[in-house]
């Protein structure tokens, strides 16, 4: 059940991931639920863009109240997708549109933005069409418009989907951790974070708007690069050194392109890196912020 904005605002301070209320907001014909928590003291909100069939409760725990012990967060789910209103969208740059009507609903005027996978691609087109209105960003494992690999990543997300069927296990298993030692039981772990939250979970994705969202992922990595030289936001870039889905000379292609990014790569990690390694993650994203 959506709580309301009102209701749920005394809560959200002191409030972990894992009973954090959903709460909803209407913009555009279109009505948005989110979670919000942390330190609500003024500083600039950090807004988490999610990856492909993602919903609200597939961001780690770990990474989002470790944001939040010193920041404003906030996570929404797309349009369509999870508990928010609306027919998916199909296209990033429609994505993008939609998560700049949910911050300007929230009363936003800037923000620092926080995009993973297909979420970081979300957010290089956010702050191409509103500049003025990010601080700074962190991409993780993603890369720009025509990357290396992404326009096929439809084909590794439902291969690895098969696999896990016939193995039993969660395909993030497989897309975000190495078959390594370290990778499989990184996986584990994470997988098991993601269930600490066990009341008023959200809806998990529909079929339609996962085949929408592999559109937009074919669109995106057939488009002509964009020039990210224009974006002089500081931008922190992270990703494993064996990213399957995104590949990782994405990541090292993207901090080449925007002109004041630094770059993390993690060893024996894959596109979850950030997950397997969120501690280290989680110190180097609040000194990123901070400066």
């Amino acid at each position: 059940m959506l709580a309301s904005p009102l209701a749920a605002a005394s809560d959200t301070a002191a409030a972990t991931w894992k009973d954090v209320p959903t709460q909803s907001i209407s913009a555009d014909g279109v009505t948005y639920a989110y979670r919000e928590l942390g330190r609500q003291n003024g500083g600039t909100p950090v807004v988490l863009l999610v990856h492909l069939a993602a919903v609200l409760d597939n961001w780690d725990p770990r990474i989002v109240d470790g944001l939040a012990a010193r920041h404003h967060v906030i996570a929404f789910d797309n349009r369509g997708v999870g508990a928010s209103s609306g027919s998916p969208a199909n296209t990033m740059e429609q994505m993008a549109d939609d998560a700049l009507s949910f911050i300007k609903a929230k009363g936003f005027k800037q923000v620092d933005l926080f995009g993973f996978s297909m979420g970081g691609m979300i957010a290089q087109e956010v702050v191409l069409k509103e500049p003025q209105l990010v601080r700074r960003m962190i991409l993780a494992g993603t890369g720009p418009a025509g990357g290396e690999g992404i326009s096929t990543v439809a084909g590794v997300a439902n291969y690895d989907l098969i696999r896990a069927t016939l193995t039993g296990q969660d395909p993030k298993q497989y897309l975000f951790f190495t078959r390594t030692p370290a990778g499989i039981d990184a996986g584990k772990a994470f997988l098991q974070r993601l269930q600490e939250r066990t009341d008023n979970r959200d809806r998990d994705i529909a079929v339609w708007a996962y085949v929408s969202q592999l559109q937009a992922l074919k669109a995106w990595g057939e488009k002509r690069p964009a020039n990210l030289s224009t974006v002089k936001q500081p931008v922190l870039v992270a990703n494993g050194d064996d990213d399957r889905m995104v590949p990782t000379s994405n990541s090292y292609d993207l901090a080449k392109r925007l002109p004041n990014a630094q770059l993390v790569i993690y060893p024996d990690a894959g596109h979850g890196g950030i997950f397997q390694h969120h501690a280290d993650f989680v110190s180097k994203a609040l000194a990123f912020l901070a400066n």
